[in-house]
């Protein structure tokens, strides 16, 4: 994939919720709440504290989705972000 988000923006893919609550009961698609942190694919050149790969907490409602070569993506500004998972 070949994508460089431009200002203070970067690019993040999703994490994948649980399908299953602790105590194994499935929950159904439509149930499932989108997750609010993902893995940061690409950064902008503008962007000093965040670095690809890192994990990044969210807004739920934060950002534009882009599905580049099949794939469902993120492009949020930086100043959506609420922090870095170590």
């Amino acid at each position: 994939m070949n994508f460089q988000p431009l200002g203070k923006r970067v690019l993040v893919q999703r994490l994948e919720e649980a399908t299953t609550t602790a105590s194994g009961i499935i929950i159904p698609d439509n149930a499932k709440e989108k997750p609010s942190s993902g893995t940061v694919i690409s950064v902008s050149t503008e962007v000093e504290n965040v670095n690809t790969g890192d994990t990044v907490v969210f807004g739920k409602y934060a950002g534009n989705e882009l599905t580049i070569e099949g794939k469902a993506y993120l492009v949020i500004e930086t100043d959506d972000l609420f922090g870095i998972i170590k």
